[in-house]
């Protein structure tokens, strides 16, 4: 089987909103993000990340997220990706939230995804497993909690960007970021944006490089 790879995410935003969080947003309404396209389609589809478009694999939905075939063929990163104000580079980790967590690990298996590594963790003051995958550059990271199983579709909940100086990122985005502290990766340091001020109804964070051994 292909590599599977994130094309698109689908996000129930407004452009406007995204750049005024200080990405730039082509006049499509796409921001270009390493190799990862985040097409904005409006309230209008509701709120959130409301689907994705993958590379290798075809299926029309994975345990609930609404999926579609990407139709074209991968770019380089360099020329794929854009200048951001705000100093993103690339995404770091897409987070999705479960109420079944064995369900959707066997359904990414499926695809022909394989675990990377496990951790427990919290998630809201709520004991979480982590399960992490890797889809190119982008890690895939599933959080369930691990004894229990639940009715209802997995959902995409939130992303983590990897910026070039989180300092001048916080900088730039002032009152609208959370103070920057470390991060559970060693010599990281990552800061949240307060994105309900800023329009958005996804969760994002905004992390510093990995720091080179």
């Amino acid at each position: 089987m292909d590599l599977v790879t994130i094309d698109e995410l689908l996000v129930a935003d407004p452009v406007d909103a995204w750049r005024d969080a200080g990405f730039h947003v082509d006049a499509d309404g796409v921001s270009r993000v390493g190799s990862v396209r985040i097409r904005l389609v409006g309230r209008e589809r509701g709120r959130g990340i409301v689907g994705w478009s993958l590379r290798g694999v075809a299926a029309d939905s994975i345990d609930g997220i609404p999926t579609t075939a990407a139709t074209r063929e991968a770019e380089p990163e360099a020329a794929e990706a854009r200048e951001h104000p705000n100093g993103v580079t690339h995404i770091d980790h897409v987070v999705l939230l479960t109420p079944d967590l064995r369900r959707t690990v066997r359904a990414l298996e499926a695809i022909g995804l394989d675990i990377r590594r496990e951790r427990d963790g919290e998630l809201g003051g709520r004991a979480m497993r982590q399960v992490f995958f890797r889809m190119g550059e982008v890690i895939l990271e599933v959080v369930g909690a691990a004894d229990e199983q639940a009715d209802g579709p997995a959902s995409l909940w939130g992303v983590t960007f990897t910026v070039a100086d989180i300092d001048a990122t916080a900088a730039l985005l002032g009152e609208r970021t959370s103070p920057v502290k470390d991060a559970v990766q060693p010599g990281r340091r990552i800061t949240t944006l307060r994105h309900r001020d800023l329009g958005l109804s996804v969760r994002i964070a905004l992390i510093s490089p990995h720091v080179r051994s």
